[in-house]
């Protein structure tokens, strides 16, 4: 659907009933950095989920796959430092935190969402969440700042935090949605090291929120790609608390169609956001694959190449080596005619077209230099074969990503 979408200040309490808030807890040494996060609805609300494809996941995703099972959910929990990953009490550490916070709040357990985001096997301690739950959840009323504060808390390597929030118009009713996401490194299609909590007024069902959520992922936090590892912990949620007070959305059809339109929206921000924030990335990313014959076929190519540590290695180094680019389709596994492959790069700066039928084209280097030194660049990938298409996120490979990465533990 053709709709207008609206800028609005809150972050995740952008949305009609819902309050958040960030502290120091104590997971992580430095004082100065926030740890630990709340998101707690006015009501139970309707609830949806998505999670790493890892075989190896976190605790708090095993806990909170099953009780987001019944598809409600009161409260968001998420601590950064500390991954309460491959441990040997990951569980029990995980339902006595949501067992802390049910009783706060006043709610089941199962209606809490718990995720964790830091070093991986290492045993998370529950006294910084025990020590520090009644001055978090005393401080939801009082802030005025919190949905900032709650953002910052669940940062690990990330520079700066992420907050969306947007609202749109349907049938004489104004229905609002808030994001905030971490993500930097560990990060790789099929959801990376990234958490993702979404709130809306919306008034819709479990199931079609779970439909939206599964839907818009795929064009968005699935096609994000910073370093080539999948993370343990990646969790994205949506929570709806119905405020909106638009007719409840149970089926598909036009209102569904908005609504999603807005959640996609809201996604490809959220995505676009995480992988500007690559770790040590200088350069924002995107692969464009574009007439291709099927739609998966076009997004595996897309993140083959978004995917390349060769081809994110030229683009920090401001090198035009489009045979890196064509490399990386061909190892794809999706077949395509090479005769048939034109490659181009594009920023602010300009277009330089680098291949044409497969084969090198004359261009003018000191040309390509000067488009490829921009900050936002855009590989495009006409495959020549089809009309489907698809946009793969991600940033350069630099120096410094290896910097934080070999001392990441200290």
């Amino acid at each position: 659907m053709n709709m207008t979408y609206k800028n609005i200040p809150g972050g995740v309490c952008a949305a009609k009933g819902f309050k958040a808030y960030g502290i120091h807890a104590g997971f992580r040494k430095n004082t100065a950095k926030l740890d630990l996060a709340m998101i707690l609805a006015d009501r139970v609300c309707n609830a949806a989920g998505v999670y790493t494809k890892n075989k190896v996941f976190a605790a708090p995703v095993g806990v909170t796959r099953e009780h987001l099972k019944g598809g409600k959910a009161r409260v968001v929990i998420c601590n950064s430092g500390n991954a309460n990953a491959c441990t040997p009490d990951g569980y029990d550490t995980a339902n006595a935190c949501c067992k802390a916070v049910a009783d706060m709040v006043g709610c089941a357990e199962t209606e809490v969402i718990v995720s964790s985001t830091g070093v991986i096997g290492q045993s998370l301690p529950t006294e910084p969440l025990f020590n520090t739950l009644p001055a978090l959840y005393a401080s939801l009323e009082a802030s005025e700042n919190g949905a900032d504060l709650a953002a910052n808390a669940i940062m690990t390597t990330d520079t700066q935090k992420k907050e969306l929030d947007i609202s749109y118009e349907y049938a004489g009713k104004t229905i609002s949605l808030g994001g905030m996401c971490k993500g930097s490194g560990m990060i790789h299609p099929n959801m990376g090291t990234m958490l993702g909590y979404i709130t809306t007024d919306c008034s819709i069902s479990s199931g079609m929120l779970q439909k939206a959520l599964s839907a818009a992922i795929v064009d968005t936090f699935n096609m994000v790609s910073v370093d080539g590892d999948t993370s343990t912990n990646d969790t994205v949620c949506v929570m709806a608390s119905g405020y909106a007070e638009n007719e409840e959305i149970t089926a598909d059809g036009e209102a569904y169609d908005a609504f999603y339109g807005a959640l996609l929206h809201l996604c490809t921000l959220m995505a676009s956001a995480i992988a500007a924030d690559g770790e040590g990335a200088t350069k924002f990313l995107k692969c464009h694959v574009y007439g291709f014959s099927d739609k998966e076929g076009a997004r595996v190519l897309a993140k083959s190449v978004i995917g390349s540590s060769l081809v994110k290695t030229a683009i920090f180094g401001s090198d035009a080596n489009w045979g890196r680019v064509i490399c990386a389709l061909g190892y794809s596994g999706v077949d395509f005619d090479t005769a048939k492959v034109d490659i181009a790069f594009s920023s602010p700066a300009g277009t330089i077209d680098v291949c044409k039928d497969g084969a090198q084209l004359q261009f003018d280097e000191d040309i390509a230099k000067k488009i490829l030194l921009e900050k936002d660049i855009v590989i495009e990938c006409g495959m020549n074969c089809g009309s489907e298409e698809a946009t793969a996120l991600g940033c350069d490979l630099s120096y410094e990503y290896v910097h934080i990465n070999g001392d990441y533990r200290s």
